[in-house]
């Protein structure tokens, strides 16, 4: 009884993990609306494709971190030391990020911290792998996928804090800092794996090692319905990074709502998420399995509904509260696809199954923000060239902003197809499974 009430700790400390992981990630999202910063860094103001890309730069990073180094941490290190090993590097690049004077460096800062934080999903699906069957595992996931809206709750108006009162650089600081400080102490307490675990088991030779490494990776692309889960992940994760990254500066710019304003708007939604992240969850072990494609079909079709009102909303506050509906319907599918990989994954490629399906996921995901950019910028200046007033050139502006916006629909679009082909194929498995013990 003591263990399985134990397990619980490591899922809350992987909670708090994720979460100060994702104040972050957005971070930069918060300072690129202060000229300073932006002084700092060589970045006009007016750079959307610019600014994109520092959010895309860490997508990266963390993508190919997600794919390439879970099945060595897997394989050599275990979840409990590759956490702490990913701590402290992403701790001390966060610290270090204002000492690089140029957009490059910049860039290359944001790659390293994505680097470092690419494991970080897979190690915890791991963990609940081993601690908790199918039937059961909803609640864990969801309490561990509440911490990235928890993450960017907090880290907006935490943010906009420090920029307010304090240089820029405080926030890299007192981030790289809080990493160290309170996630290590936690992992060595709390996160422990099940004695018949092999976990972080050192190889006796290097030989062994890469046999180990390559035998977790062969496993994991045997993952049922492995491409199917990493395109509606992609999808998935592309609204996030999409939203989250340029929410703050459509509030500021787009809206109207001043720098105060726009740090506690722009953390509702996540806000939002976290409560749904929670219900999400909740519903996975309800419905059982077979049922599950239909959190994704049914929060889909929510959160594209909630992104179309908001972009034709005339009052700026009730666009607000449309991006808080989405990021609800949102929360509600985030656990879904850690258990979906569960699921079809065996125990010991878990990790691994779940690097490629985020790693790819994230890949694809990290373009989203540069995308959106792009497009804010293209249709701003195409309609601001045609302008011929003041108010019409605002609505130029204003359009830019939409239309990237609107890109957000298509990914929903992509999650509500792939979850209803999951649902299909799952059916049709049942199926055969049943013909099969009848025939026997």
């Amino acid at each position: 009884m003591q263990s399985k009430n134990f397990r619980w700790y490591g899922v809350i400390t992987l909670f708090v993990i994720v979460a100060i992981s994702y104040v972050d990630r957005i971070n930069i999202a918060v300072l690129i609306t202060d000229p300073a910063f932006l002084r700092h860094v060589g970045l006009a103001a007016d750079d959307r494709v610019g600014q994109g890309l520092l959010a895309t730069a860490f997508m990266l990073g963390y993508g190919v971190s997600a794919f390439v180094l879970t099945p060595f941490c897997s394989a050599l290190f275990g979840v409990r030391r590759s956490l702490v090993y990913g701590l402290v590097l992403w701790g001390v690049v966060t610290w270090a990020s204002p000492m690089f004077h140029s957009y490059g460096m910049l860039l290359a800062s944001r790659i390293l911290l994505g680097v470092s934080e690419g494991p970080l999903f897979s190690l915890a699906s791991s963990y609940i792998k081993a601690h908790f069957q199918s039937h059961e595992n909803g609640k864990p996931n969801a309490i561990v996928n509440m911490g990235t809206g928890l993450g960017l709750a907090i880290g907006y108006p935490l943010v906009g804090y420090l920029l307010t009162q304090f240089d820029w650089d405080s926030s890299f600081h007192v981030l790289g800092v809080l990493n160290i400080a309170l996630g290590i102490p936690l992992v060595l307490a709390f996160v422990r794996m099940p004695p018949t675990h092999a976990d972080g088991v050192r190889p006796s030779s290097f030989g062994e090692a890469m046999a180990r490494v390559g035998g977790i990776v062969r496993g994991a692309l045997h993952t049922r319905h492995l491409f199917l889960i990493t395109l509606l992940t992609s999808a998935a994760l592309a609204y996030l990074w999409g939203s989250s990254n340029w929410l703050p500066t459509y509030l500021r710019e787009a809206r109207g709502f001043s720098m105060r304003e726009m740090g506690w708007l722009a953390s509702a939604p996540q806000y939002a998420t976290v409560l749904a992240v929670f219900v999400g969850g909740v519903l996975i072990d309800k419905l059982g399995r077979a049922r599950v494609p239909f959190i994704f079909m049914g929060a889909s079709a929510g959160v594209a509904l909630s992104v179309l009102m908001a972009i034709n909303a005339q009052n700026p506050y009730v666009a607000a509260c449309c991006l808080v509906a989405a990021n609800f319907f949102w929360g509600l599918q985030s656990p879904a696809i850690p258990s979906t990989v569960q699921h079809c994954a065996r125990p010991e490629h878990t990790a691994s199954a779940f690097g490629v399906t985020n790693g790819a996921g994230s890949l694809v995901a990290g373009f989203m923000p540069a995308l959106m950019g792009g497009v804010i910028s293209a249709v701003s200046h195409g309609a601001g060239s045609a302008a011929v007033t003041p108010a019409s050139s605002a609505a130029g502006f204003f359009a830019g902003f939409f239309a990237g916006f609107a890109l957000l629909i298509g990914t929903q679009l992509v999650v509500f197809g792939c979850g209803l082909l999951l649902w299909w194929r799952e059916r049709a498995r049942g199926a055969v499974a049943v013909s099969g013990s009848q025939l026997s």
